[in-house]
């Protein structure tokens, strides 16, 4: 049991990746075990298992027992789940309750501040694996979007969010969406982006696709990162109207199902050379449709 733990008890709702990870280090947060709940006995089983000092529960209600509770479920999941924690009664004060979820802002837990409880929405930006030995190391330096509205519910959270060794950021309740599409379209669609390249590299013969893009990919990260939109090198930038005009031949013949997003992206490059001040032809724009 941690000697000076600065919370009772935690509860965990919900058994995936960001619940096993945050539960790792919220362990150390809690004087007594850990508290889970899940959909399935067999999954809040085996998570309290992998974690340790916790204790599976098939009653939501009996996390009003907890002075923190963590919402780990999927966003389509969140009003259900609360309405369930509602029905079980007021909260103790000065419970905690925050999600985790990146697109829902504090206002979807105004049901458990009714109740008593302090709320706010705590999302770390970073990808879970499911192997602790990855993700609870990268928790460390995340950054948080911290919203919140009681001014004891922002403390908490951000004392929470450094006791973690996590960056927070403040999210105002009206661009938490915005917010959220930003991520998913910088993370989420750089994978799709790398899976596509890959297959049209397999549909060129390369032997090892991964492998022979990594470099190039990770030096065009590090660059867009430090610099922006400076850092674009490349056909587009140069204006080189036949290489994009064979690039589009190739993919039609070869691997059509990758053409519409090369296409988007690359008009979504051209207008961004533009917004910079150059000059783009009508020949450019007109191969990418």
């Amino acid at each position: 049991m941690p000697e000076t733990a600065p919370f009772a008890k935690v509860g965990i709702v919900g058994t995936g990746r960001v619940a096993a990870a945050l539960g790792s280090l919220l362990a150390e947060q809690s004087a007594a075990p850990l508290l889970i709940w899940g959909r399935t006995s067999a999954h809040r089983e085996q998570l309290a298992s992998t974690l340790g000092r916790a204790e599976a529960t098939g009653d939501l209600g009996a996390l009003h027992a907890c002075d923190l509770v963590m919402i780990a479920v999927a966003d389509d999941a969140m009003v259900e789940v609360i309405g369930q924690l509602s029905a079980a009664g007021p909260f103790p004060t000065p419970t905690l309750v925050f999600h985790v979820s990146g697109r829902s802002g504090v206002a979807v837990l105004d049901p458990l501040a009714r109740l008593g409880a302090l709320t706010a929405a705590l999302h770390p930006v970073m990808t879970f694996t499911g192997k602790k030995s990855v993700d609870v190391p990268n928790v460390a330096g995340a950054h948080f979007a911290v919203t919140a509205i009681q001014p004891a519910a922002r403390e908490k959270g951000l004392r929470l969010v450094a006791s973690l060794e996590g960056v927070a950021v403040e999210i105002a309740e009206e661009d938490r969406t915005l917010y959220h599409a930003a991520l998913c379209h910088a993370a989420n669609h750089l994978v799709t982006l790398i899976a596509q390249a890959s297959a049209m590299l397999e549909a060129a013969s390369v032997p090892d696709p991964t492998a022979t893009f990594a470099p190039l990919v990770r030096a065009a990260l590090a660059n867009s990162l430090d610099q922006g939109f400076a850092a674009l090198s490349g056909p587009l930038l140069r204006g080189d109207v036949e290489t994009i005009r064979s690039h589009v031949a190739a993919l039609e013949g070869s691997c059509p199902q990758a053409l519409p997003t090369y296409r988007a992206l690359a008009r979504a490059t051209l207008d961004g050379i533009e917004q910079d001040g150059r000059a783009i032809s009508a020949e450019m724009r007109e191969i990418l449709g």
